[in-house]
This record gives structure tokens, C-alpha cells and sequence, in this order.
């Protein structure tokens, strides 16, 4: 039942992904999703991502490292500083990867973010961004988006870092203004001014939270 939901509300998504200039598919596996993402770059190219559980659990990380690609690779980096080049060297990429923390029924991506690189990058920087999104993320609009975002996502986020940030305790959004919040902007992506820039990938599976 769920599946057959999630084949039927997908149309209505890609279909406003579309409208928004923005390209949307659909598959029904973590698998399906990881081939097309293979599909849709072109070998020799360069490729970066942000911080996603749903690209560690696909496993497209390490699939590029057995491909022609260049990787920028933030997590091998040996000390604060040489991961701080290495987002930025992501800005120049062909290929950004990531998620989206949620978005709508009619395409509109909702994310938040704490040290930013990852939105900057879906704002502006690499020539192409792929979004691989498990169908859990899609709700009503965007306001049922934020919450989304606020009361489930960065709280469950949260709890990756050092800290003492109130979601990490209560594991409830206080709102808070806390050293070290994961939520600092709140970006809302309802268009994209450059055709076939940003590709989502939405797949029939529980992905991310």
C-alpha cells in the first residue's frame, strides 16, 4: 500500500520539480537510485557531497572510488583545516551529492543547516547537484516541511555532535540559539534559475531522517 501511495504521489513530484525547473525520477530501490546517479554523471568528472545518511547508506561513496572520478572527499581529510578546504573545493565541482531534509508535493526543497557548506553548494557553486531522497521526506507544503525539518530531522541530527544543545537532551526543537545549533539557516529552494542543474532522485525506501 505504501508503494503504490509512493508510485502515485511521485508523479505529482516530479511533475512540480519540473515546473520549477528542477529534474525529477523515480526508482524503487536504494540500488535503482545508485546506478541512475552513475547514469546521470559523466565519468572523469569531479564529485563532492555534504554530510547525508541517506548517501552513506546507498553506498555511493565508496562505488566512486572504484569509477573515474575525481573525489573530494571531506571525511579523509587529516585535521580541521584541510576539511575546511576541502568543502570549499566543492564549490567547483561537476557534481555535488547530497539530500534533501524535506521537501513538498510540488517540488519545493526545504533544508537547514549549521555549518552551511552543504546548502551554499545547493545555492550556488557546483555545476550540478543530484539529491538521492527516500519518499518519507515529501510532505504536504512547506510550512509541514519546517516542522519536518525542525522536530525530526535536526533533532536526530544533532545527536551526531558534541554538545549540549536542548534536542540533544529533550529530543524536541527548543528553538534554541545554543553554541554549536545545527539549525543556523533555513533555505528554501522553490526554483532553479539554471535548467537541469539540480537532479532529485526520489526512491520508494526509508531514507535519512
Amino acid at each position: 500500500m505504501i508503494t503504490k501511495r509512493n508510485d502515485l504521489l511521485s508523479k505529482k513530484v516530479i511533475q512540480g520539480l519540473k515546473n520549477r525547473h528542477m529534474n525529477g525520477y523515480y526508482v524503487h530501490s536504494k540500488q535503482e537510485a545508485l546506478d541512475l546517479a552513475f547514469e546521470i554523471m559523466k565519468p572523469g568528472t569531479s564529485v563532492g557531497w555534504g554530510g547525508s545518511d541517506t548517501l552513506n547508506k546507498i553506498g555511493i561513496k565508496e562505488e566512486l572510488y572504484k569509477r573515474n572520478f575525481k573525489v573530494i572527499d571531506r571525511d579523509k581529510a587529516r585535521d580541521a583545516e584541510e576539511k575546511y578546504k576541502l568543502e570549499r573545493d566543492c564549490f567547483y565541482t561537476d557534481y555535488y551529492l547530497m539530500s534533501t531534509n524535506a521537501m513538498t508535493e510540488d517540488g519545493i526543497l526545504v533544508n537547514m543547516d549549521g555549518h552551511c557548506n552543504r546548502v551554499s553548494c545547493l545555492c550556488f557553486g557546483p555545476k550540478h547537484i543530484i539529491m538521492i531522497v527516500g519518499m518519507n521526506k515529501v510532505t504536504k507544503d512547506v510550512e509541514s516541511a519546517i516542522s519536518r525539518v525542525r522536530n525530526i530531522a535536526a533533532p536526530i541530527n544533532s545527536q551526531r555532535f558534541a554538545g549540549n544543545r536542548p534536542c540533544q537532551v529533550t529530543g524536541s526543537c527548543a528553538n534554541c540559539l545554543a553554541q554549536g545549533c545545527i539549525c543556523d539557516q533555513l533555505v528554501i529552494t522553490r526554483n532553479s534559475m539554471e535548467p537541469d542543474r539540480i537532479h532529485v532522485i526520489l526512491v520508494d525506501e526509508v531514507l535519512g531522517y
